[in-house]
């Protein structure tokens, strides 16, 4: 049984309704969705919530959150080595050496693009 603190899963709740936002052939970080919920410091909080998300919603397109830089530092949670990485590419989106191919022009930041929560 999970000791998961309330607060917490609904802090993991509202990372899966900004992520659901993500528009298909774009990125997002960690820390940018963590600035968007007013948690500028809880990018790894962000990051514990998209390892756990799959066995919430299948449907949360994890895949579209990567680290600051652009790499896809969450692809061992795919299962398999590969499938974020294809993924990311059934949306047009290039990767080189698990990092995104022009990141900074496919990044899609929340607090630019979303109303305030």
């Amino acid at each position: 049984m999970s000791r998961e603190n309330p607060e917490d899963k609904t802090f993991f709740h509202k990372v899966y309704e900004v992520v659901r936002e993500i528009p298909r052939g774009r990125v997002t970080s960690y820390g940018a969705i963590a600035k968007y919920l007013g948690s500028k410091g809880s990018s790894r909080l962000v990051g514990w919530a998209m390892n756990h998300c799959h066995a919430y919603d299948p449907s949360i397109p994890a895949h579209r959150v990567v680290n600051r830089l652009g790499v896809l530092t969450g692809k061992h949670y795919f299962g398999g080595t590969d499938i974020m990485q294809q993924l990311l590419e059934n949306e047009g989106i290039s990767i080189v050496d698990d990092k995104v191919v022009n990141f900074r022009e496919l990044f899609w930041d929340p607090v630019h693009n979303l109303p305030r929560p």
